[in-house]
């Protein structure tokens, strides 16, 4: 019986998997066209099973040695007597599941290699009349030494010379990781073991500046998430509302696979089948509330190993921060890479996925409780009189927390509320809703207007616009702003939270109902 898999690579027989068919077929247009080209992408976002699938619909028409750097240790590329050994010991061990015939397969069987020239006419000698398509999984175990980027400029200086006609190489190569080849040099300069030249590793500024770029989307969009449930569907009849599921699900996932599949999981397994909308609500808090996984943690690892990282993102999530910043600015190039940010064609940055939001989010919430920044509250008959018959009350949690702010923040620095104004709710908030409720940061509408906060708490929706107090004008402009984002959610109440930062004589503290348009606007000043 077939299951939803997370660990490692999926196969058709045995797991439940999207379609990737077309994205298979884009692929193989590069290698059609003898491209060179990288599979970087996050953790857990489908590669090695994209390989796989890749292999299988190249085998009627190219060699396909696939191979992986993931079980060899540092000694492998110590030197470059032992990669060039290592290297050609993975082809010899990859030629043997290929559709290269017996007798070709025995003569490159017992070859030693152990010097880069000789591995360099051993590839001319292989490829010599024969497509041989190159994938390399895991590249990054070779991504901090000088002899990978040697190894880089033997293949490209291969690659440039089968095009003058002089040598004979691989037909296509695919290496596949995290880090783009472009951004090794990052990570070495980073790490202090880059050297740009050398004249015994003869490394090279831009050993992979032959590849072409790899733009194919790698996500699930709700379509193809929908295959895959068609094909649960067909096992098991639950009588899923196929397209919808596959939309929720999308909605919260962006369509990265480890979460989607992750996702689909949980509601088979923790959730008897529970194929609607409240359980896919469901999967969505244990994923965000008490789940740990190794892609979380690598997700908080990179925000702790990169000072830039960690404020890149506090800058976007916390301090609202959305300036421009260049494509190529480190810390866009290096978010993007390990799955924090998508960039999307003008430029813009938005966090991956709203489950990513919320993790990193709550992080951040308790890192700060921790350095005691903020504070949570602690009451529980509090928690139940505001989520009492599963109805959550944003105006008492409005009201309360205005005592509260006034009671434990009232003091501090007007740069202090500037930091910590969104950080401070949050705080109040997230013991209120106990797992509850899932909350997003800067939600966009349909029409690209974005909301500071929307709270879900069973099947209701709550719109909280958080403000600096800037004067009048600019206070009675936020409530078309609020109103503007209750249209397109089609709902009546809105909720509006401005920390004022004047003076006690001057502050106007205040929690009241202001009717607008037909519709009810909870106007809070702190």
């Amino acid at each position: 019986m077939r299951k939803f898999n997370v660990t490692g690579l999926c196969i058709p027989e045995e797991d439940y998997m999207v379609d990737i068919s077309e994205k298979i077929e884009q692929i193989k247009r590069l290698i059609d066209r003898r491209s060179y080209f990288t599979i970087n992408r996050a953790r857990q976002y489908g590669k090695t099973t994209m390989l796989n699938e890749l292999k299988k619909a190249l085998e009627s028409e190219y060699i396909c040695v696939s191979t992986s750097f993931e079980s060899l240790g540092n000694e492998s590329f110590s030197s470059s007597n032992s990669f060039c050994h290592v290297f050609m010991g993975l082809i010899q061990k990859a030629l043997r599941f290929t559709s290269a015939d017996k007798e070709y397969i025995e003569k490159w069987m017992n070859e030693n290699v152990t010097t880069f020239d000789t591995l360099s006419d051993h590839i001319s000698m292989m490829c010599r009349g024969k497509k041989i398509v190159m994938m390399v999984d895991e590249v990054d175990k070779a991504s901090n030494n000088q002899v990978f980027l040697h190894f880089l400029s033997i293949l490209r200086g291969k690659f440039l010379g089968r095009k003058l006609g002089t040598d004979h190489t691989f037909h296509s190569v695919i290496l596949a990781g995290v880090y783009d080849i472009k951004n090794i040099k990052l990570k070495m300069i980073q790490e202090g073991t880059y050297v740009p030249y050398n004249t015994e590793n003869k490394a090279y500024n831009s050993p992979w500046n032959i590849a072409v770029n790899f733009n194919v989307d790698m996500s699930f969009n709700p379509a193809e998430i929908a295959t895959m449930l068609i094909e649960y569907e067909a096992d098991y009849s639950t009588g899923m509302d196929v397209r919808s599921i596959s939309e929720e699900l999308h909605k919260y996932t962006s369509g990265y696979p480890f979460l989607v599949s992750r996702m689909c999981q949980i509601i088979e397994e923790d959730l008897s089948s529970n194929w609607t909308i409240s359980g896919v609500e469901d999967a969505l808090k244990i994923i965000t509330t008490t789940e740990k996984n190794t892609l979380f943690d690598d997700l908080i690892k990179n925000l702790h190993n990169n000072s830039d990282i960690y404020n890149f993102m506090y800058e976007i999530l916390i301090l609202g921060d959305h300036s421009p910043r260049g494509i190529y600015s480190p810390e866009v190039e290096w978010t993007n890479m390990f799955g924090f940010i998508k960039v999307g064609q003008n430029g813009s940055i938005t966090v991956s996925n709203k489950i990513f939001e919320s993790i990193l989010v709550k992080h951040f919430i308790s890192a700060e409780t921790k350095a005691g920044q903020v504070r949570g509250v602690n009451d529980k008959a509090l928690l139940y009189e505001i989520s009492k018959n599963g109805v959550f009350n944003m105006e008492l949690c409005l009201r309360k927390f205005k005592e509260f702010f006034t009671l434990v923040y009232n003091n501090k620095e007007n740069s202090f509320y500037e930091r910590y104004g969104l950080l401070m709710f949050l705080a109040y908030l997230n013991p209120l809703i106990n797992g509850q409720g899932f909350y997003h940061i800067e939600s966009e509408t349909s029409d690209g207007r974005r909301m500071d906060l929307v709270l879900d708490y069973g099947t209701n929706q709550y719109i909280i616009e958080l403000k600096l107090w800037n004067g009048k004008a600019l206070h009675d402009r936020a409530f078309d702003q609020l109103l503007g984002y209750m249209h397109a959610k089609n709902t009546d109440k809105g909720y509006l939270l401005t920390f004022d930062l004047r003076t006690k004589k001057n502050k106007q503290p205040k929690a009241e109902w202001i009717p607008i348009d037909g519709k009810k606007v909870f106007d809070v000043v702190v």
